[in-house]
This record gives C-alpha cells, structure tokens and sequence, in this order.
C-alpha cells in the first residue's frame, strides 16, 4: 500500500556522490507538481588512492581526506545537511539479471529466492551482503529481476565517512544507475532497444535498455587502452547473439568529457555500433539553476547525482 503523501518522508534534499577522484554534492529542491530546481552544487577534487573501487577489497584508502572533501562541499552548497541520498562507484555492486518463469506471491519468498539465485555467482557469502532488487522486464519466458548485491563491510564504508561528515545516508545507488535516470527525465526514455555507455575514472559499465526496461548490464575495470572499446564490442556482440537484437535506436554516453566523441577512440566505437553517439544533457531535466553557473566539466560530474535526486522525486 502506498502511503498517503503527508505520511511519507520527504526524499533528501541533498545527493553526494563519492567517486574515485572527486566527491559531488548536488542540493535540489522541488514542490508538489514543479519541476527539480538545483539550488547548490560542489565537486571537490580526491587525492589519488584516498578511494579504490572494488568489490571484494577494502574501498575507503584515507577517510580522512574523504571526510574533508565532503565538508569543503557542505560548505559550497551553503549548508550541512542531516539526510543524503548516497551514490557509489559502479565497482561496488555486482549486478545482476534473473528470470523467473512463476513469481513467488509472498515477497519473503521471493527474497529466498533471489538469494539462492545470486548465491552461485557471488564471489562472497550472500550472508555478508546487501542485496536490492526491482523488477525488471516481463517476457514470454517470465519475468525479470535487476538484482544488486554489495559486501555490507563495503558499503557501510562509504556510509561511515558520510556520517562522520555529519550526514545519514539513506538511499545508496551505483553511479550509472543514476545515470540512466537522468537520461530518462531528459525527455523519456528513447523508444526501441538503446546502449547507455557510462565512461567513469575507475574503468565503464554499459547497459542495455528497451524503453525503460534494462536487459543488460556489465562493468569493467580500467585495464588498458582498448578496454572500452573491447567492452563496446563484446557488448554488441552479446546483443545480437543472446538478445535478438537489431540495432540500436540511441548510443548515450554519460562521463566522457566535452569533444571526446569526435577522438579516434569513440569515432572507432560509433562506427562499430552504426549509431552516432550523444551526450546526456542535464539541463533538460531541470527547471532552472539557481547557484553560480555550470561549467561543462561539472554538468558531466554531477550527471548521477542528478538522476538520482529526479528519480526520487519521481518516485516520492
């Protein structure tokens, strides 16, 4: 039952997105049937090793200087605020996609029955995880599940050094997710069968959408040159063979910065996948921004932490 709107707490006014290099705040407001205003944003530079993504390995290198960057963004935005919505690296969660050909009535079963699915590919105990779940697409062969499983240890990390800049984390979300819901109040999600490519410090996670449904998702570290491009093609690839595809409607890059799609790199992607790709514009999500003006380096930054206050909203 979904409960009247004067019973339900108000989403947090503040996301903070802490990444490998730099930590994002971004304060937002919006009232009842208006449009998402930005009212602060602050991206504060990481030392490098301060934070290393992984999924089996510790994360938070040096909290203190984590905890120091998240005050010098409290004080841009103007203020410190009790509640945050968390973002965190894409290296974090392991996600995952099941199928179920009957759907358990109870939703304890259908927990049980997502841990035990997990459990195979897990590379720790399910009993040391977190795992969230929403429903994915239905098809004829049953119904999917998007299914996010991260060390408790691990995320408890990047929760700790947000308290101990004196904020509780409610909401925690992967990076790229974020991304897809920016992408998707930019204007809906793009008809037909479409490639998000979410470029990130700590290597790029790929995710194939159809309408709003996803069907596919990988993440991979940083690991040489080629790597993205090798992940491009593997991805496209999968597409063809295991998803019956036909081509993609949209090719959307969330993190490249300004000019990359023109380089050798992604001209060479672009002409594998037969689409030119596009950049995600922020702004049409928005109704105005009321702090100093963007520059086009903190557009990009702030890309995730937007999509997820907007997804919030949506769902409040």
């Amino acid at each position: 039952m979904k409960l009247p709107a004067f019973l339900r707490t108000p989403p947090p006014s503040v996301v903070l997105e802490i990444g490998q290099r730099r930590v994002v705040a971004l304060a937002v407001s919006a009232g009842r049937g208006t449009p998402v205003q930005i009212t602060g944003w602050a991206v504060e530079p990481l030392p490098e090793g301060a934070v290393v993504p992984a999924l089996n390995a510790a994360n938070i290198a040096r909290p203190a200087d984590v905890v120091r960057a998240i005050d010098r963004a409290w004080k841009t935005i103007g203020h410190r605020p009790g509640r945050v919505a968390l973002v965190v690296p894409d290296g974090v969660g392991k996600v995952s996609l099941v199928r179920f050909q009957e759907v358990p009535a109870k939703p304890s079963d259908l927990d049980e029955l997502i841990k035990f699915q997990v459990r195979k590919a897990a590379p720790f105990r399910v009993e040391d995880s977190q795992i969230t779940y929403i429903p994915g697409a239905a098809t004829a062969e049953g119904r999917e599940f998007i299914v996010v499983q991260a060390r408790r240890d691990i995320v408890l990390e990047y929760e700790t050094v947000c308290t101990q800049a004196g904020a509780v984390p409610g909401v925690v979300e992967l990076a790229t997710f974020g991304v897809s819901h920016c992408v998707c109040a930019s204007g809906g999600a793009p008809a037909g069968d479409w490639l998000l490519i979410h470029a990130m410090a700590d290597g790029a996670s790929l995710a194939i959408f159809r309408g709003n449904d996803m069907v596919f998702f990988r993440h991979r570290g940083a690991d040489g040159e080629g790597h993205l491009r090798d992940l491009v093609h593997q991805t496209a690839m999968y597409y063809q063979d295991r998803l019956g595809g036909s081509g993609f409607a949209r090719v959307v890059v969330g993190g490249a910065p300004e000019g990359a799609l023109s380089t050798p790199p992604w001209r060479d992607i672009q002409t594998r996948l037969g689409v030119a790709a596009e950049t995600i514009d922020p702004g049409r999500a928005v109704a105005s921004v009321q702090s100093a003006p963007w520059s086009p380096g903190t557009m990009e930054a702030a890309v995730p932490a937007l999509g997820v206050a907007l997804s919030l909203r949506t769902d409040a």
